[in-house]
């Protein structure tokens, strides 16, 4: 009998075994033991973690400038227990991107949310829409999104969602009834708008000349355009019935409750077009302030400094800073100290930034990041250094504008190659808890991630996250960071130390970065600003930044902020 027990026991736990392992397989991810991710997340936990003593004041200011935080729905939480998440998984999230109370020690701080594409759609990123006024059965309901609302208005987060009318889905009933009535002609007949107005709705041509942007709308002798893929037939957006749709679909969400919104593909209205495209980003921008003067409106075009500042007439409010973000943006090759960046160079390049796009849009807001959904995460960027990581994330946070954040970059989460998928993995909360983790995108890889989820990141005093929310709690208590008018003070600056003065309604704060892996001291009386104070500092590995007798003292690879 006994035997027979043992055999019970072993087959029982045989079959548990198995069933952890599918489902581990299921999201797509491997995480490395518990002690492999101790010691991978900190190169030096040895290292001396001295007490913080410049928590000051929150000095929110309840505008457009705003710290965003990107969550692609799909991968983030999942509350229904179908692996895919949803919007009641980010509600449940809320108080760890921003609970509304003046912490130092219970959220990240973020007062900004964008969400990548929440409607009806075909495909896992929902890029492809097949109905504006609704939210994707996957992600939830309206009334979800309604609840969604009212919790960030609670936490006073700005809520921006995507709007992609750049193009629709081919399952849209635009689409599907344009080339329905396409396929219905007779020989030699020509389309009548006024029969099927949606006709006009996309570019349909019968001179097909083998381009690739172009596809054989059904079983009729036309083609449509499609510059990203034949499922996702490109708006005629120079028509005034579009217009009239798009302007619909903007005011019913704008009076839902949502606070504005994040464009994709913007220069990619009219592909290769930039005057045609700055037009409807001015048409859009008006219309929107039209309903809502508060809206917030950030566009997509990724290009160069010359051709963001071009878009920056349309008076749109703000543009991604592609030329900061990415593997070859400025912020990483700076952290990394790759080619000939230096620290000098860093602080011309942002100030020459601000200073070009300001002549296009004097109101504008900067946009910067470092990756996104496109895009390979930080980690990967910075092969996986953890201080180059935070440092990365120090000079994002202390540069002016509202800059955007992707999901699970807090915590260093790994991406891999190029695919798509691969750049959009679950959320990691827990290696041990495994509730509402998703399964992530099917098409998705298998990725070991070297750092820890954010349950043990939290409780840990050096690690990436802990780094992220004092960066964005000294940028909440200091408005100038985000709103000063920049100028660089050379004489604090060479290759590896610099220093920012930044200037808002009177008010003025110096950043002062230390680029080396040395520690470098700074005689500010010789600057002749031996009467500032340190306000807050960023380290990587827990040093504490002095200021003695206007003697600054700066670990490697630290920032401090001055007043």
């Amino acid at each position: 009998m006994k035997k027979k027990m043992r055999i019970v026991i072993l087959l029982t736990m045989l079959v548990s075994s198995l069933i952890s392992g599918c489902k581990s397989a299921e999201n797509n991810m491997v995480s490395a033991n518990k002690e492999e991710n101790i010691l991978s997340n900190n190169t030096s936990q040895t290292d001396e973690i001295n007490p913080y003593e410049y928590v000051q004041q929150l000095n929110i200011i309840r505008d457009n400038y705003r710290n965003f935080y990107e969550i692609f729905v799909y991968s983030f939480y999942d509350s229904d227990g179908d692996g895919i998440g949803d919007i009641g998984g980010i509600i449940s999230k809320l108080d760890y991107i921003n609970d509304g109370v003046d912490s130092t020690d219970s959220d990240l701080g973020f007062n900004g949310i964008w969400l990548m594409p929440i409607m009806p759609s075909t495909t896992y990123h929902k890029y492809d829409v097949i109905d504006y006024y609704n939210i994707d059965p996957e992600y939830g309901t309206l009334q979800d999104f309604k609840n969604l609302i009212r919790e960030c208005d609670k936490r006073d987060i700005k809520l921006i969602i995507d709007l992609v009318f750049n193009h629709t889905s081919a399952k849209h009933p635009w689409f599907q009834e344009a080339v329905a009535y396409l396929e219905g002609l007779e020989e030699g007949e020509e389309p009548n708008l006024v029969e099927c107005p949606s006709v006009g709705y996309y570019h349909f041509t019968k001179e097909y000349n083998g381009s690739t942007s172009y596809h054989k709308a059904g079983r009729s002798k036309w083609y449509y355009e499609g510059v990203f893929w034949d499922q996702m037939p490109d708006l005629a957006l120079e028509n005034q019935s579009v217009r009239v749709e798009i302007e619909k679909i903007a005011k019913y969400w704008l009076d839902m409750g949502v606070d504005g919104f994040r464009l994709d593909a913007a220069k990619e209205f009219y592909s290769g077009e930039k005057e045609r495209n700055v037009e409807v980003l001015q048409w859009f921008s008006d219309y929107v302030r039209s309903v809502d003067k508060e809206a917030y409106i950030v566009a997509e075009v990724w290009d160069e400094r010359d051709t963001i500042a071009a878009y920056y007439k349309s008076g749109v409010t703000s543009l991604f800073n592609f030329p900061v973000a990415q593997h070859n943006g400025k912020i990483i090759k700076t952290a990394r100290k790759l080619g000939d960046s230096s620290a000098l160079s860093f602080a011309q390049t942002i100030v020459s930034l601000q200073n070009k796009y300001r002549e296009s849009n004097p109101s504008f807001i900067d946009s910067p990041f470092i990756s996104n959904h496109d895009t390979t995460r930080i980690s990967a960027q910075c092969a996986n250094d953890e201080n180059q990581m935070k440092m990365a994330a120090g000079l994002l946070l202390t540069m002016n504008g509202s800059p955007f954040v992707y999901y699970g970059e807090e915590i260093g989460m790994n991406s891999l190659g190029g695919k798509d998928e691969n750049k959009r993995l679950p959320m990691q909360w827990s290696v041990i808890d495994r509730g509402g983790i998703t399964k992530g995108p099917l098409a998705a890889d298998t990725v070991v991630q070297k750092f820890a989820p954010v349950d043990e990141q939290l409780e840990d005093p050096l690690s990436i996250l802990n780094y992220y929310k004092r960066a964005i709690r000294i940028r909440n208590e200091n408005t100038e960071i985000a709103r000063g008018e920049a100028s660089v003070i050379e004489e604090l600056s060479d290759k590896d130390r610099c220093a920012i003065r930044k200037v808002y309604e009177g008010s003025e704060i110096i950043i002062i970065y230390n680029m080396s892996t040395e520690t470098a001291t700074l005689s500010l009386k010789e600057a002749v600003y031996e009467n500032l104070n340190i306000r807050g500092y960023l380290t990587v590995d827990g040093s504490k930044v002095t200021l003695s007798e206007g003697v600054l003292d700066m670990p490697r690879q630290s920032i401090v902020i001055l007043k």
